[in-house]
């Protein structure tokens, strides 16, 4: 949490401190096929963060032991760059980290055909360079696109974002302040049908509270996914007729 004092009011005239409605996405840009030596790759800026993700592979596993006989073996490593923060951060795994990558790789293996490439495995990489909150949602939703960008075989993408609470309101896709200062948040993972891949919760909602926060998730997450969706129809259309898209 940072040393500065949190604000007196998160929320005034139904808007938030940067302006943004309670049920309002942080502005989200992304870049596919943004490194040339991944297989797979997307850039991904959200509000301010900075997330980039790469995909290796399928490709055999070495060493064979740690291979499985009918399915690919998907591994998903998320690292803060130590300058991506305010107050730089030792290099190297941490608790956090580790959890982060273990939940994320969770979230996106509902969407992959997993017998497709037995024996094989994919590796996805993702790097903050720049954190401002939700960093672990911007890291599935560019690990997402850089799986499809890669060619790999998906039931679908996979949509991420969080809901918090701060000042007794429920917001969409918390920044910096309201996730240090908030009373609750909750980062979801669905896919385009509503099928839910990752929940969790940190803080207290009441009953009421929940379901109302996972329908605001539901919106949330949809949204993202047509931007998801752009960017990977524009990302064809560009390598498909010389640049020029159909939209």
């Amino acid at each position: 949490m940072s040393g500065m004092n949190a604000p007196e009011y998160f929320i005034k005239d139904g808007l938030r401190l940067d302006g943004r409605a309670v049920d309002e996405l942080r502005p989200m840009k992304i870049k596919l096929g943004t490194l040339g030596r991944a297989d797979g790759s997307c850039y991904l800026e959200w509000g301010k963060n900075k997330v980039i993700a790469g995909v290796y592979g399928p490709r055999e596993l070495h060493p064979r032991r740690l291979q499985k006989e009918t399915e690919v073996v998907l591994r998903y490593k998320y690292s803060m760059a130590p300058f991506s923060v305010e107050e730089r951060i030792r290099p190297g795994p941490s608790r956090r980290s580790l959890e982060i990558s273990k939940v994320s790789r969770d979230s996106l293996l509902p969407v992959l055909f997993p017998n497709m490439y037995p024996k094989s495995v994919i590796d996805v990489v993702v790097e903050v360079l720049q954190a401002d909150a939700g960093t672990r949602t911007a890291g599935i939703n560019a690990a997402s696109l850089a799986l499809a960008d890669a060619g790999i075989p998906m039931k679908g993408l996979v949509s991420a974002c969080a809901v918090g609470k701060v000042d007794g309101t429920l917001v969409l896709d918390l920044d910096k302040d309201e996730d240090n200062y908030g009373d609750a948040d909750l980062p979801v993972a669905m896919t385009p049908d509503g099928k839910v891949t990752l929940v969790q919760m940190d803080g207290h909602f009441t009953k009421d509270e929940l379901k109302e926060a996972m329908e605001m998730a539901k919106k949330g997450c949809a949204q993202i996914y047509e931007l998801q969706r752009r960017a990977l129809t524009e990302r064809y259309a560009s390598t498909g007729n010389g640049g020029e898209s159909d939209e």
